[in-house]
């Protein structure tokens, strides 16, 4: 219920007090002025102009293209074409659903913060969009590349349509402008054919289209193109040309000029480069050269000739002026003491009505205390509908696809609350292979669901519907830990470890709770917003299990095994299956883990592309750690509460491991991790 008179008095209260702060104010200029001594300054424009040019992009020719470009993702410098080339067809065979940037390293002045005028600026390469040669049949036309301006030098796009431009962490607020050689029809985002030119801004959807079919131009043809791109900051206008590479003619008629404000999606400082995708069908995007200029306006502070001397008796000859002019005036004294007296009356009348006021709400205090801090229920999981999972996921289209793997496939949605969720379809081959106990797999997902830890990605939700099961989890914008630990950039050491901590410390509350999680990987690891990890992906089936006991016994002890190996992945940034074809005794990580404790030389295990920024005996530690996990079961594998006391407690001893790997690791297979029937692993 509203307090009218509680209201008033706060009301009169406030007013009073700004009234006597008026008064006073009066009071000190009815005694007169004071003297202030003022500077002005005026303000120079000046021009700041930033200018490279990379005639190549060959290693050999240009040592400093380390230092001066940034590779991110999927990309790399071709020696052999003097490229900058995405994606790198050198690191993997199937080069579908790759994303790559190449960023100047050093941020460039774009933007005046003061008057909001973006720079002009002038840039021109060439470029050339081949096809791959580890290309299947068919599979050819990649989606194109950008021309990017972007706020920072560390973020990769989604693969496919998206051009890595953007991502799922900032799309919806990241500052970009890019301009698009698309070479892929995407009618969802509308493009007219897969042979134009788009300008973005800030979205995937581009503000404005050149369809380049109608000059001549077919960016699929294999040759050599050459584009200029020239943006005039103060008049807001952009000029696009577009020609082959070897016409040494500037193009006379250009294929885009018109008004263009690009000042919303800019930040004082901006990176520039290239990013480019591929998707279902792959491209090779080379850039041969380029070159780039921009100029900037800003403002040098000079003192005022004005100096602070004149204007101490400049203000002096004002205040004589303005004391003959008012000499003639009544006195103010009179109206003041009537205001005083007045705001004091007030004041008076509104600690009254305060006063009234806390005697009232005294009485009630208790009740109302107990209905605020009466705890309120979580937001439990529910269950949704096939309808409104496919109205989220726009008809699980592929533009929303996250992933897949054995058992299903992530689709990003967004909920008619506007929240974002991670949508996990399982698969009717494993639903039928591994499922056939539908009622248990969905008893198995509200049970998980109803777990709460802060290293547990929290279940939002299922589905059973039209024969589908579906799990609903929340969406963590930074993705899982295998695109961070093998995908682009380095992760630092501290990071890697609190990643490893975080691990163990939400397997370790799922054992507490007689759960385990049956599909620890490190795409089952996610990052959110502040690098925390979580564990999703939760694996649900147990196969081959006849009593509750021994199923948690089996998939505990499995959980601690994939958690020594996810150890050794995250120290040694290499996938675990990943084979050396030169070297046959490192068949798999785990082998190769081995054999370096064995010789004693674990220290070559860690990845050194983390550099020297790095507690080596704090490294080789927590590989012990990895290693110990993997023992067998009656050999010392500790429990995941031992194993976070180890990774808090670094100064305690590690019980000692065998010089020699364990016999029954020998037929380990990655294919089979995360499934509980791992028994060669587990006993």
């Amino acid at each position: 219920m509203i307090d009218i008179p509680f209201i008033f008095s706060r009301a009169m209260a406030f007013l009073c007090y700004i009234f006597l702060i008026f008064c006073l104010f009066d009071i000190l200029a009815s005694i007169g002025p004071y003297p202030v001594a003022i500077c002005s300054a005026s303000d120079v424009p000046i021009n700041v102009t930033k200018h490279f040019y990379f005639p190549d992009f060959s290693l050999r020719n240009n040592p400093r293209l380390v230092h001066d470009v940034k590779l991110l993702g999927s990309s790399k410098f071709s020696n052999e074409k003097g490229a900058l080339q995405i994606p790198n067809e050198s690191q993997d065979t199937d080069i579908r659903h790759q994303a790559g940037r190449g960023i100047y390293s050093f941020p460039i002045r774009l933007l005046d913060p003061s008057t909001k005028t973006p720079a002009s600026f002038e840039t021109t390469f060439s470029f050339q969009l081949n096809n791959s040669t580890n290309s299947e049949q068919g599979a050819y036309g990649g989606s194109g590349l950008t021309f990017i301006i972007v706020p920072d030098e560390f973020t990769v796009g989604r693969p496919g349509p998206w051009l890595a431009m953007l991502n799922d962490a900032c799309e919806d607020d990241y500052k970009a402008v890019a301009v698009e050689f698309d070479t892929r029809m995407n009618p969802e985002f509308g493009d007219p054919n897969d042979n134009h030119v788009g300008i973005n801004l800030g979205t995937i959807i581009s503000t404005k289209i050149i369809n380049v079919s109608d000059v001549g131009v077919s960016l699929k043809d294999g040759f050599v193109h050459r584009a200029w791109i020239n943006y005039d900051g103060p008049q807001r206008r952009m000029d696009i040309r577009l020609g082959l590479a070897n016409q040494e003619v500037y193009p006379s008629n250009p294929i885009f000029s018109e008004s263009l404000d690009l000042s919303p999606y800019l930040n004082e400082y901006m990176f520039v480069g290239f990013s480019a995708s591929t998707g279902n069908h792959t491209q090779i995007h080379n850039i041969l050269s380029w070159n780039f200029t921009s100029t900037s306006q800003a403002f040098l502070r000079f003192p005022s000739s004005e100096t602070c001397q004149g204007k101490i008796l400049l203000e002096n000859s004002t205040e004589t002026i303005t004391k003959k002019s008012t000499k003639d005036e009544p006195p103010r004294s009179f109206l003041i003491f009537v205001a005083v007296v007045a705001l004091a009356l007030a004041v008076f009348l509104g600690f009254y009505f305060i006063s009234k006021h806390r005697r009232n709400a005294a009485k009630s205090k208790t009740s109302v205390e107990a209905e605020i801090h009466r705890p309120r229920p979580p937001n439990k999981p529910r269950r949704f509908t096939f309808s409104e999972l496919s109205s989220s996921t726009r008809s699980y289209n592929e533009i929303e696809l996250l992933g897949s793997d054995s058992r299903g496939v992530y689709y990003r949605g967004k909920l008619s609350n506007g929240s974002q969720v991670a949508v996990k379809r399982f698969s009717a081959q494993f639903l039928n292979t591994h499922g056939s106990d539908r009622r248990r797999l969905l008893k198995e997902i509200k049970t998980i669901s109803q777990v709460r830890h802060p290293n547990l990605l929290p279940v939002r939700g299922w589905c059973q519907d039209n024969h589908e099961i579906m799990v609903v989890y929340e969406f963590v914008p930074n993705g899982s830990l295998d695109k961070w630990l093998f995908g682009a950039g380095v992760l630092p050491w501290t990071r890697r470890f609190k990643v490893i901590k975080d691990v163990a410390d939400g397997l370790s509350f799922l054992h507490t709770k007689q759960l385990a999680h049956k599909n620890l990987k490190c795409s089952s690891v996610f990052l959110d917003v502040s690098f925390r990890a979580v564990l999703g992906d939760f694996g649900f089936v147990l196969l081959g299990a006849e009593s509750k006991q021994f199923e948690s016994a089996v998939c505990q002890g499995a959980d601690v095994f994939e958690f020594g190996v996810l150890v050794l992945e995250v120290i040694a940034g290499r996938i675990r299956d990943e084979i050396e074809q030169e070297k046959p005794e490192e068949r798999n990580l785990l082998d190769f883990a081995w054999n370096l404790h064995q010789i004693d030389e674990k220290v070559k295990l860690v990845d050194r592309r983390m550099g020297s920024l790095i507690n080596l005996e704090q490294a080789i530690r927590v590989v012990e750690i990895g290693l110990l996990c993997t023992l067998n079961e009656n050999k010392g594998r500790p429990s995941m509460e031992q194993v976070v006391d180890l990774l808090l407690n670094m100064e305690k001893p590690i019980p000692e491991l065998p010089r020699t790997r364990p016999v029954a690791l020998y037929p380990y297979n990655s294919a089979n991790s995360g499934l509980c029937n791992t028994y060669s692993c587990t006993f």
